[in-house]
């Protein structure tokens, strides 16, 4: 069967984003075809504004409509603590605890020599000269557990201890509602260690 070319550019342009394959795309471009017109309107609009309204923190490199971001300008998060992410997307998950009141610094990724990411394509740099301009106590890595993070999060360790600033890393271990017995050896391990005091 020939399939129309508008559809098959739609189904290979949608194929194109993360998590999506051929079927999705497909249903995803019979969907808006059959939707109705403002409402792909709307979802183009929205798509536009990404791209046109948003840009990125000069302080943390968050997502931001201004040349800071919300988080930044807000008078009421605690300055002296830094939380380094990898991406904009972990900012958002530990926003939505409503747990941490502190600043954010955004990598952009992590070091992972293999794929040639090395310290300068990150925002190394810029999170320690923030240590010039900033009153920091303390920096919070909250970072993937896998061995790209472990190894950017010991980098980053050894470049911010000798400043004398406090470097943490928030806890692993077990999720609430797992079960320990189909928990992995490692999870188990680092729950064992990271144990805290009631």
């Amino acid at each position: 069967m020939q399939i129309a070319e508008p559809l098959l550019i739609a189904i290979e342009e949608l194929s194109k984003l993360p998590g999506i394959g051929k079927k999705t795309a497909q249903r995803l471009a019979l969907h808006l075809l059959k939707s109705e017109k403002e409402s792909v309107d709307s979802l183009l609009k929205a798509i536009q504004d990404l791209k046109t309204r948003l840009g990125f923190c000069k302080r943390c490199f968050n997502l931001s409509e201004e040349e800071l971001c919300d988080i930044c300008k807000n008078p009421k998060r605690d300055k002296s603590v830094i939380c380094v992410v990898e991406e904009a997307s972990d900012v958002i998950a530990i926003e939505k605890t409503n747990e941490y009141f502190g600043l954010y610094h955004i990598l952009g990724g992590v070091l992972s020599p293999l794929s040639g990411v090395g310290a300068d394509s990150l925002k190394i740099k810029e999170l320690i000269k923030r240590f010039e301009t900033e009153e920091i106590n303390e920096v919070i890595l909250a970072l993937n557990p896998d061995t790209e993070g472990e190894t950017t999060a010991l980098y980053l360790a050894k470049l911010i201890k000798p400043l004398g600033i406090k470097v943490t890393r928030i806890a692993r271990g077990l999720p609430i509602g797992g079960d320990l017995e189909f928990a992995d050896e490692a999870t188990i391990g680092r729950a064992v260690l990271g144990r805290i005091v009631l």
